[in-house]
């Protein structure tokens, strides 16, 4: 499996071209001269996680990039950021950056600065959120533009993204192991809804919650981490330890639908993350993952990630 791929280069065309594909369309220019970009992507299978500097007094200014939530987090140098009418400077160790997905945005990067650069797409990372903090799915969520990375969670946060892109990048590492590279997506996704201050902040950090809400968290859970197994709604009913009926309330209320759909999308979601690693056919890949009818997951599946089957395969 590919460990990564590498951009570099002294064009600013190039770059801006690179960029606006990996992560969102903007214009760049440049205070002087002498651009030496440098990008390392890995090959995360649902977040966008990438090392990236400039080498120049850069200036990135783009539109709403209404799909993703994007998130820097400075190794060196620093930058001066601007989103709703908000202007923040931050500097390595100090802060980090969370753009949201409803309005423009500047980034201006000093001619030093080498940033972990994260991209969120917006339905995972809400979902996640909601899950989290037993909320309905679908509420944005309001990170504030910069947030500190010098406390323990922040060094935390920073420590988990620079782990990432190093196992990912090395041969043998965890981009052979979509299990436990999907475990560290998520943990990575936890702490930054616990670092980065939200209205989701002091619901996650309340302790406790109903018991009906941990039970129902906890099928969640299961579900999250075993949808290979065959489990009926009375298995779950079981393991949470309480009626279906309340499992199926429950459910509707945590996650906004039955054990059943949510059991499916996160089947779906799977089957997306090896699409787009390639290597297997699409049929043979949605068989393997309990979907046998083809015109039915086909439609299931463009109605969740918005394109056919075949085309993430193709990309």
């Amino acid at each position: 499996m590919s460990t990564g791929t590498s951009y570099a280069t002294a064009d600013l065309d190039e770059a801006r071209a690179h960029v606006s594909r990996t992560f969102s369309e903007h214009d760049l220019r440049l205070v002087g001269g002498g651009l030496d970009f440098r990008l390392d992507l890995v090959p995360s299978a649902r977040l966008t996680v990438g090392r990236m500097t400039y080498g120049a007094d850069a200036t990135l200014a783009g539109p709403a990039m209404r799909t993703c939530y994007h998130v820097n987090l400075a190794t060196s140098g620093e930058s001066r950021v601007s989103q709703h009418g908000r202007r923040e400077t931050t500097g390595v160790g100090e802060a980090g950056v969370a753009f949201l997905p409803d309005g423009p945005l500047e980034v201006q990067w000093s001619p030093d600065a080498v940033q972990y650069a994260l991209k969120f797409p917006k339905e995972l990372l809400e979902s996640h959120a909601a899950k989290l903090a037993g909320t309905p799915q679908g509420e944005p969520i309001h990170f504030d533009l910069t947030f500190d990375i010098s406390s323990p969670g922040g060094r935390a946060l920073v420590a988990t993204a620079a782990f990432l892109h190093a196992e990912l990048s090395r041969p043998g590492g965890l981009a052979d192991m979509p299990l436990a590279c999907h475990e560290l997506e998520a943990a990575l996704m936890t702490q930054l809804l616990m670092v980065v201050p939200s209205q989701f902040t002091g619901r996650l950090r309340r302790p406790g919650g109903s018991s009906r809400h941990r039970r129902i968290r906890a099928a969640v859970a299961y579900l999250d981490e075993h949808p290979e197994r065959e489990t009926s709604t009375a298995d779950l009913a079981e393991l949470a330890g309480i009626g279906p009926r309340a499992l199926q309330a429950g459910f509707r209320d945590l996650v906004g639908m039955s054990p059943r759909a949510y059991l499916r999308a996160v089947r779906l979601d799977r089957v997306h993350e090896e699409l787009a690693r390639g290597g297997r056919p699409v049929t043979e890949v949605a068989a393997s993952w309990g979907f046998y009818q083809p015109g039915h997951f086909a439609r299931k599946y463009r109605e969740r990630f918005g394109e056919l089957p075949s085309r993430t395969a193709g990309r």
